[in-house]
């Protein structure tokens, strides 16, 4: 490799860390809209869009996670057909209320959800959203989660004694680690 081809590639591998760190990664995912969906149909994307949204919300949250959630739902739904049938007869549950659930206001939304919150529907989406929203790392950003710390060797010297609002303990409050 010579050295100009050396400085471009050092170049972009920079200029893609920076973008990465300042958000605009998760700008162009949001950008790039709803994922293609294999199994479920449009509407159906649609709706449990609306439903995780409602499930774990944040307004400090673009679409973008919320769509990777349904894109695992519906990967989910392509692997096993019994969560297909799960997914349609559960959306089209939410649906038989009088109009459809994306219809409805968020406070009309959350009721309805309510209602269903102890079914195998529920339970099915919301144990997808859990692990996929929760393990997304740009979510961890967004929502201040500084990520795992064990590659830091532990909590005890990364984020243990981050409390900025509160004062410090006297010295004699703790013993010193170890």
């Amino acid at each position: 490799m010579r050295r100009r081809e050396f400085l471009k590639a050092g170049a972009l591998v920079v200029a893609g860390t920076a973008a990465a760190a300042s958000g605009v990664a998760t700008i162009a995912d949001a950008a790039a809209g709803k994922p293609e969906l294999t199994t479920l149909r449009p509407h159906q994307g649609e709706t449990l869009l609306a439903m995780t949204r409602r499930i774990f919300p944040h307004k400090q949250l673009d679409d973008a996670p919320y769509w990777n959630v349904v894109r695992d739902i519906d990967t989910a739904a392509k692997s096993d057909s019994s969560v297909a049938k799960l997914i349609a007869e559960g959306i089209e549950s939410l649906d038989a209320q009088g109009r459809r659930f994306i219809e409805l206001a968020e406070k009309e939304q959350t009721i309805a959800l309510k209602r269903i919150e102890t079914t195998a529907f529920f339970q099915k989406v919301r144990s997808i959203e859990l692990q996929t929203l929760y393990s997304d790392p740009s979510v961890w950003k967004v929502l201040g989660y500084q990520g795992p710390a064990y590659k830091y060797g532990g909590y005890i010297h990364r984020g243990f004694d981050d409390l900025a609002w509160l004062p410090n303990p006297p010295e004699s409050a703790s013993p010193k680690p170890a």
